[in-house]
């Protein structure tokens, strides 16, 4: 198993190149197709628009100054694509983002997004972008902090483990990556107080089905987080491992048209320090 189509997220924003190296990386690694998907927002604006009363056209000035800004990050998005010699393509949409990267994100294995920086948060989108994606997309989304440089994920990857749905979805879907790490540790917190999700030894029934595909594992049970959440007790527990890659369930429902997340999910959206794979 390998990603043979990846996904990522281009604008112009100050992390796009960041971003698109981790995924053009990835490409090469997995020879994979690269896709860079670009949307201009032209209908929103028009949806906009016509929501007005007396409301008139979109200026052609806005509208070519929003194919003029997608354009120019394809240019760049091409130009790392050439860099890193990978196979790409680009492509732009008219949709608005999180639309327009939702259906593309059906067509590919794997969807490489930048964390939502401070002040970026939308109320349709709740954290951002990596949020509506993961919990929408219905493919496993590589989130990139917006700050830092990240040129490994393959050196030690931390999975996060408590026997739900998502984190089963997450740690298959995290296999090509998974197989390439050198080392990867399995985090159990508070499984005692879990009645009924683990087994006798906690994080064993999953190691073994890791095992089985090549992946070796370092089970470590953690205890309940004292004054902390369990989010940040993930955070610190990466710090202390040097693990380049974190790996989880995402958490969340549709509630009247407002993403509402677990607070695991929330707190490493806000406050990642390493990129984070994670499913629903």
């Amino acid at each position: 198993m390998s990603y043979k189509t990846i996904l990522v997220h281009v604008d112009n924003s100050d992390h796009a190149p960041e971003r698109i190296d981790v995924a053009a990386r990835l490409a090469s690694q997995q020879d994979a197709h690269l896709i860079g998907a670009a949307t201009t927002g032209i209908a929103g604006e028009y949806y906009r628009n016509s929501a007005m009363m007396y409301a008139g056209m979109v200026p052609q000035e806005q509208l070519d100054e929003l194919i003029s800004n997608a354009e120019q990050a394809l240019t760049k998005f091409e130009a790392q694509g050439r860099a890193a010699d990978v196979r790409y393509e680009r492509r732009i949409s008219d949709d608005e983002t999180q639309n327009g990267l939702v259906l593309q994100a059906r067509y590919a294995d794997l969807v490489v997004l930048s964390q939502c920086e401070p002040g970026e948060e939308g109320l349709l989108m709740g954290p951002g972008l990596a949020a509506y994606l993961a919990l929408h997309g219905g493919r496993p989304v590589l989130v990139v902090p917006y700050a830092g440089s990240y040129p490994h994920i393959n050196r030690h990857a931390l999975i996060a483990w408590d026997g739900s749905r998502s984190a089963t979805r997450a740690v298959t879907d995290a296999l090509p990556l998974l197989r390439r790490s050198a080392r990867v540790t399995l985090a159990v917190f508070d499984a005692e107080h879990q009645y009924g999700v683990h087994g006798a030894e906690p994080g064993a029934d999953i190691a073994l089905f890791l095992a089985r595909h090549g992946v070796k594992v370092d089970v470590s049970q953690q205890p309940k987080p004292d004054g902390a959440s369990v989010g940040e007790a993930l955070l610190s527990l990466s710090a202390d491992l040097g693990a380049d890659l974190l790996v989880m369930g995402a958490y969340g429902h549709l509630r009247w048209r407002e993403t509402v997340l677990g607070g695991v999910t929330r707190t490493l959206l806000a406050s990642m320090t390493l990129p984070v794979l994670m499913s629903h």
